[in-house]
């Protein structure tokens, strides 16, 4: 489809110039420009953009002297803390690929991981290191590095903390003795952004199988530039290892939601997630933002940081704002500096909507993505008047998205039409990490096809009708059906499954599973519930599960699971 620049924000370039150079160029910039600005709060511990800069450095000279080479797979097992940012950083210096890893990871899902990606070198947490301890040995791992949560904390005020630094197991090593130890000269390392990889960040994809999204470093560092520019207006200008904006004629700053140097973010999207990742850590940095970072999400906490820290944006998916709506300090905080909430990962309900508005006299922008395209794709202008309900928003710069048959997949449908949804842009992934099969499945002609089903209106906006995959969105985490009923069908008693969502306003899709028995089979839903759930991650758990007679299916085999979405409606939780 022809893009419609009707309602194109104000003040942003159509096409952008992509600097091409490494992710970590990001953060060497903004140490030049603002050394002593506060990059990262976290729990009383405050650090510089010079002094991120400083400790990455650090890192990647410790990595290089270790014998991580150019190419070697670093995993981070970590949440959201200072050192995840000085390790990711880091490795990126020392010329490593990035592998998240989530801590919710069950057993299974980390050692797969870590076999299929190849990780070398293993960045946990004390506090969580009793599973992966297990894992390791079985994988390629060859160094593991620890942190601890309470390094974080400043000497006097620790005894008064909760969490307690644990002792270094043997044969790991402490990062914070790596800090000290070694200098802040990195190796020398050359790129090519457009081929070198800077991720492989693991995802169902279109089948639920799990495979490493190969994001290069020319792919990150343009996503980066299209969103924070989306927001904050203008063209990337790069000179002499310096970002900076470029702007149209008469624009200024100070129409955008966002500016340089000037932003108050409140983090709790997990960095191991490519919308966290990307969009509330190197955007935020690319812009100079201050980092509130959060390990966990607390409501009150979460609404109480907005007045402490004098916050000007936050974002995250719909069901973290129900639970800050919905919690009795809302109605007391003061949200004047709230210049913008980001919303993305599924639809925002309009009561919700209309609760953040109310509070806040900045703006509400919904984007859509998924991690084949680095983060983001398209986005709702970031205006009041530009935004729409129930749509994800407008193609972003450089992007092309059209709607095709399902079936056919070539035929572009219709303005008003549903189809499947196939992305073309800077942003679109290099391809599944060692997978050239399922990487031709899905990009074909440089075209991104998404396995999800949409339509544009006649301004151009697109709408997410349904999934082609079948994919849940629980709390802003994706959830395969397919992930799960490969669990419940491993149980001897069971003969098939289905796992369908629940739509819930607080959480998203909710998975319940119908689960078929073997004849003769004895089985109580009880014990197959706890079989699968003490195999699968945390945000993956089944809510309920239901055994049938037989699970409703067409003349030809296929299961009706539009019948069993319907019948989990109904279900109480």
């Amino acid at each position: 489809m022809e893009k419609n620049f009707k309602c194109w924000p104000e003040g942003v370039y159509k096409n952008l110039t992509y600097p091409e150079v490494p992710v970590y160029e990001i953060l060497r910039s903004s140490a030049r420009r603002w050394p002593w600005r506060n990059a990262i709060i976290f729990g009383g511990m405050e650090i510089t953009y010079q002094e991120l800069d400083n400790l990455s450095d650090r890192f990647a000279t410790a990595l290089a002297a270790m014998g991580v080479m150019k190419g070697d797979r670093v995993g981070i097992h970590l949440p959201n803390c200072p050192q995840f940012a000085i390790a990711y950083f880091g490795l990126l210096k020392a010329g490593a690929v990035f592998v998240p890893l989530s801590p919710l990871l069950a057993e299974r899902e980390l050692e797969f991981q870590l076999n299929d990606a190849g990780v070398e070198t293993f960045v946990g947490l004390d506090l969580l290191f009793g599973m992966p301890q297990q894992v390791l040995p079985r994988t390629p791992v060859q160094r593991t590095i620890l942190v601890s949560l309470a390094d974080c904390y400043p000497p006097v005020a620790a005894p008064a903390k909760l969490l307690q630094r644990q002792p270094t197991p043997e044969g790991a090593i402490d990062l914070s003795s790596l800090l000290a130890e070694y200098p802040a000269e990195p190796p020398r390392v050359d790129f090519d952004v457009r081929e070198d990889l800077a991720h492989i960040a693991y995802t169902g994809g279109t089948t639920g199988t799990p495979k490493g999204v190969m994001i290069t470093h020319y792919n990150a560092v343009a996503n980066c530039c299209q969103f924070a520019l989306w927001f904050g207006g203008g063209d990337a200008n790069y000179h002499d290892g310096i970002f900076e904006v470029r702007r149209m004629e008469g624009d200024r700053a100070e129409n955008h939601p966002t500016g340089e140097a000037r932003e108050v973010a409140l983090i709790v999207v997990p960095w191991f997630h490519a919308m966290g990742v990307i969009g509330y850590l190197d955007m935020q940095l690319l812009g100079g933002s201050t980092l509130v970072v959060f390990p966990r999400f607390d409501p009150t906490e979460y609404l109480q940081a907005i007045n402490k820290y004098r916050a000007t944006g936050f974002g995250g998916a719909p069901q973290l704002f129900v639970q800050l709506v919905e919690n009795p300090l809302f109605r007391e905080i003061d949200m004047s500096e709230i210049r913008l909430v980001a919303s993305g990962a599924a639809p925002i309900p309009l009561h919700l909507l209309e609760s953040l508005l109310e509070k806040i006299p900045g703006v509400v922008c919904e984007a859509y993505g998924l991690s084949e395209c680095t983060m983001g794709c398209a986005a709702n202008p970031p205006t009041r008047e530009g935004f729409r309900l129930g749509s994800v928003g407008l193609p972003m710069q450089d992007t092309e998205i059209r709607i095709v048959d399902p079936e056919s997949g070539d035929k572009e449908m219709p303005v008003g039409e549903i189809g499947e949804i196939c992305i073309k842009g800077p942003q679109v992934m290099k391809g599944y990490w060692k997978r050239p099969e399922e990487t031709a499945e899905v990009l074909r002609d440089g075209w991104l096809y998404t396995g999800d089903i949409g339509k544009f209106d006649e301004d151009g906006y697109l709408y997410i009708v349904d999934r082609k995959k079948d994919m849940l969105i629980y709390k802003g985490y994706n959830v395969y059906p397919r992930d799960l009923e490969e669990v419940i069908n491993s149980h001897p008693s069971v003969a098939q499954s289905a796992v369908v969502g629940k739509y819930d306003e607080r959480s998203g899709d909710v998975p319940i599973a119908f689960v078929q028995l073997v004849p003769g089979a004895q089985a109580t839903e009880e014990e197959i519930l706890a079989f699968a759930n003490d195999r699968l991650a945390r945000y993956k758990k089944i809510r309920l599960l239901k055994i049938v007679d037989a699970l409703p299916a067409s003349l030809a085999g296929k299961v009706l699971r539009r019948e069993l979405r319907e019948q989990a409606q109904s279900l109480e939780i």
